[in-house]
């Protein structure tokens, strides 16, 4: 009986040993180009997509598909010092950005970058690359990252001007990092030109109810056509309040992007002034005394004005044969006047009416 076992166990050991000694070349698998996964992944997909109903491939998912790969996460990384009171890289923030330029431009917020040492951007593709900051706007909140990379997916920017109320609006970024990263949101365009103030600028922006959230800032705003019509930036973050985002028009964003690209920044005319007007009497507890005009509290002795002849308590009435009666008028006026041009300033001095000759010149960084 054991001598039968033996026999049993021997016969099985050559079998087994008769398998695994089969010719190599007959089992070796080839070896694929390295696309070969990626392109049968594409074929797959595109074969999955051929399979799925006329009802399932809305707008909105055309939007996505078209759309979406431009959108990138943006990293703002900074130093900052540990316990040991050594410098160290850490990451301070999260956004998103679009790429509206094949050489690689990606249109962003400015508190997106604010103050960063070193930019990391996040392709939809897997990719993660350095960028660097071209220029910045902060008086927009806006700013363009560049980064080296070979083909690169392209968002097509829209015309914001000819925006309906109530027509769709696909928001697209990064809620909250990365982790969610090509976050799709859908809602209305709820309202045009609205003004919001953020710090002493107004901003005329989009109002949209698609959600957007910390992170979507600097990601796209697009239309029903896959076009980009806005650049994600705020919400109204308050107790009860929902579905009231905003978005910076994509026609406002153009000529402010062009000129970062080209020059780092934008020019600004520039009177250093200080101002009191109504509005921020009224803020303060401070009854207002004129019925027209904004008054002058403080004038700036290197400034365009001074060097005009403006002072200190004059009042302001009229700039370039337009009105003024708000600090915000003011500055909507000055936004639309070239750097190096001369003009009129109606002002009120002692009750007698004078006109003075302004050269405006270029803001400085940080006013």
């Amino acid at each position: 009986m054991q001598k039968k076992i033996l026999l049993l166990l021997v016969i099985i050991m050559l079998i087994v040993a008769g398998c695994t000694k089969a010719p190599a070349a007959e089992n070796k698998p080839a070896v694929a180009p390295k696309s070969t996964g990626v392109a049968n992944l594409d074929a797959s997909k595109a074969k999955a997509n051929e399979n799925i109903s006329a009802a399932r491939q809305t707008p909105i998912v055309q939007v996505a598909h078209k759309v979406g790969p431009a959108v990138v996460g943006i990293t703002n990384k900074g130093l900052v010092r540990d316990i040991f009171n050594r410098q160290v890289m850490v990451e301070q923030g999260t956004g998103s950005g679009v790429i509206f330029d094949a050489s690689g431009l990606i249109v962003t917020n400015y508190h997106v970058v604010a103050n960063a040492r070193e930019i990391a951007v996040s392709l939809t593709d897997g990719r993660s690359v350095a960028g660097k900051v071209l220029g910045v706007d902060p008086a927009t909140d806006l700013a363009v990252v560049k980064i080296s990379a070979e083909n690169l997916p392209v968002a097509e920017f829209g015309d914001s001007d000819s925006v309906l109320v109530g027509e769709p609006a696909i928001a697209i970024g990064n809620p909250l990092g990365l982790e969610f990263k090509g976050s799709v949101t859908v809602g209305v365009i709820s309202a045009l030109n609205r003004s919001l103030d953020i710090g002493e600028r107004t901003f005329r922006l989009l109002q949209t109810d698609a959600a957007i959230n910390p992170g979507n800032s600097g990601g796209a705003l697009a239309n029903a056509d896959g076009k980009v019509i806005g650049i994600n930036s705020a919400k109204i973050n308050l107790s009860g309040v929902e579905g009231i985002g905003f978005a910076i028009p994509i026609n406002a964003a153009k000529p402010i992007l062009a000129a970062l690209v080209e020059k780092g920044r934008v020019l600004r005319a520039y009177l250093g002034v200080g101002l009191i007007d109504r509005d921020l009497a009224a803020k303060y507890g401070y009854e207002f005394p004129l019925k027209q005009g904004i008054l002058v509290a403080r004038v700036d002795s290197e400034g365009p004005a001074y060097q005009a002849g403006l002072r200190k308590d004059d009042v302001i009435i009229s700039l370039a044969g337009n009105s003024v009666n708000s600090v915000k008028e003011l500055r909507s006026i000055l936004d639309k006047l070239k750097v190096g041009s001369t003009v009129g300033m109606d002002i009120v001095r002692q009750g007698v009416v004078q006109t003075l000759d302004v050269t405006l010149t270029e803001m400085p960084l940080g006013e």
